[in-house]
Formats: C-alpha cells, structure tokens, sequence
C-alpha cells in the first residue's frame, strides 16, 4: 500500500500508483480531497503536457501547489490523467510491491 502523508494527514493511499520520473502518481479514487483545493498555478512538462496543482490544506497549515496531475496529458502520459504526484514536504511511504501485483507500474521508458 503507498501512501501520500503530510503534517500526520493520508492525502492519498492506494496499493497501485503509476511510477513517472521517479514520483508515485495516486489514481485519482484514491485522494483524500477534503484536503486538496485547486491552485491557479500550471506548469508544461516537454513530453506530458500541462500540469495543475493542488494546495494541500490541514488544520492551519497550508503547502501551495503540493500535489500535481495532467488533466489532458499527451499520449505519452494519457495513463496518469488526473492522477497525482505530491512534493514539498509530502512523504510517499509505502512498498510499490510487485508490477502485476497491484504495485507500482513504470510508463514506458521508466
């Protein structure tokens, strides 16, 4: 099971992510949203498209632009559309497991 932890709060958990550039990203059933709210910002990734962001919000703490997905990935990406990544502090905890044993799955290339 991974696990997306931040300030002692699961953000995510889920026992399949989808493994990119070394980041988890959590399908998008698996996110705890009571804790994510929608950032302005947007970044372009060369090969996967636009990515937005989330602020992550717990209690009064508060970490902008936290977690990121692809809402209309290129090709290359289309399997982690609306999936999420997380950085700034958010730990991704966890044993991926076995690929075809509901652990992590690399994209091509990985």
């Amino acid at each position: 099971m991974m696990r997306a932890v931040w300030n002692g709060v699961v953000l995510a958990e889920s026992p399949h992510t989808v493994l990119v550039e070394g980041n988890h990203y959590f399908p998008p059933e698996s996110l705890r949203r009571q804790y994510l709210r929608d950032s302005g910002t947007k970044s372009l990734c060369p090969w996967k498209g636009v990515a937005r962001y989330y602020t992550v919000t717990v209690g009064a703490a508060v970490e902008p632009d936290a977690g990121w997905y692809y809402p209309n990935p290129s090709p290359l990406a289309r399997r982690i559309k609306d999936y999420v990544a997380f950085r700034h502090g958010v730990e991704v905890l966890g044993e991926p497991g076995n690929y075809g044993a509901g652990g992590s799955t690399p994209l091509p290339g990985e």
